[in-house]
């Protein structure tokens, strides 16, 4: 009997000091330092699995002990399937915890105000985190994954930093660009001055990307598309360089000459009267703004000063002597 004492004594002992160092290892880091370890939980992984895969990445985590804190809180039925990373003093709890709310590793990608489609092909394209399955796509037949509205790419895209967990899906940044870009112009157009020569938000949009080109000085991007907004209601035609650029494509070669100006394209907007057919670029969201509240202006003209700002004029007499002035270096009366 005294035996049966002494062993269910030494039990409850060796029980208690295993739940010690059970709830010890739990609450202590697994790593002091050094660089973040990344790790993947694959889609269907259960509590061993997910351990084993820990394990396999570096991973320093017992197998055994981290199967048995997921089954006694509860959660060894809830870690969720991603990219991850165990950073310096992470404890198994926390771990635990990452896992089951999906607290993921992100990588990001940076679309620029200004670039064309292309360009922001280019950087997602090359971005060696993404999962690459838009590649072989044409323009039109990724457009087609997107969207049922719109044929056209260029100018649907807001540009922005964009979060992703690594192996995330292209098309996912795609989707994501797309529907802030329309949240942004809707909400914009929603707001707008019902006098404005826009037949839809669309219109808007083209002339928002046409602002974006023509000025990296957010100060002046109202007045800028109040010119614009003043040559559509008179019929004036938009002669706007970057139009011509766009139109030019892959032959433009950093300058315009005169027979470039002259030579008619869909966007040659000094052939051509009204907007172009499609925005030139992916604009920010002064840019929108500025396209559906322009400033009001009778200015009619704008020449570069050659500072970054810009020269506005309300007649042509007035615009040539600021282009001699500006352009040409010759000052006139």
């Amino acid at each position: 009997m005294a035996l049966i004492k002494k062993l269910f004594v030494a039990g409850v002992v060796v029980t208690l000091v295993a739940a010690g160092g059970f709830s010890w290892w739990t609450k202590h880091s697994l790593t002091t330092g050094g660089e973040p370890i990344e790790f993947t939980i694959n889609p269907g992984s259960g509590v061993a699995a997910s351990a084993q895969q820990m394990v396999a990445a570096g991973v320093p985590i017992n197998p055994t002990m981290f199967r048995l804190l997921a089954r006694l809180t509860g959660d060894a039925g809830r870690i969720k399937a991603g990219s991850y990373e165990l950073k310096p003093n992470t404890s198994p709890r926390r771990l635990l915890t990452q896992l089951v709310n999906g607290e993921f590793s992100h990588e990001a990608v940076t679309i620029i105000e200004g670039w064309t489609f292309r360009q922001m092909r280019q950087a997602i394209s090359g971005h060696d985190r993404l999962k690459h399955d838009t590649v072989k796509l044409t323009d039109q037949e990724l457009m087609a994954k997107i969207s049922t509205e719109f044929k056209e790419p260029e100018g649907m895209f807001f540009p922005d930093t964009y979060l992703f967990a690594k192996g995330s899906s292209e098309i996912e940044i795609y989707r994501r660009a797309h529907q802030a870009m329309l949240d942004h112009l809707n909400a914009a157009w929603e707001k707008r001055n019902k006098a404005l020569p826009y037949k839809s938000p669309y219109e808007a949009l083209i002339m928002a990307s046409i602002v974006e080109k023509e000025t990296g000085q957010k100060s002046e991007r109202n007045m800028i598309a109040g010119v614009f907004v003043n040559r559509l209601r008179t019929g004036m035609l938009l002669q706007t360089d970057p139009t011509v650029i766009y139109g030019m494509g892959a032959s433009y070669a950093g300058q315009i000459r005169k027979k470039d100006l002259q030579t008619d394209t869909p966007y040659n907007t000094y052939t051509r009267g009204g907007l172009p057919p499609t925005p030139i670029a992916l604009p920010g969201l002064q840019s929108l703004h500025a396209a559906l509240e322009p400033a009001e202006t009778p200015a009619l003209y704008f020449v570069a000063r050659g500072d970054g700002t810009s020269q506005f004029s309300n007649n042509l007499p007035d615009h040539n002597r600021a282009v001699n002035r500006y352009q040409r270096g010759i000052t006139t009366q």
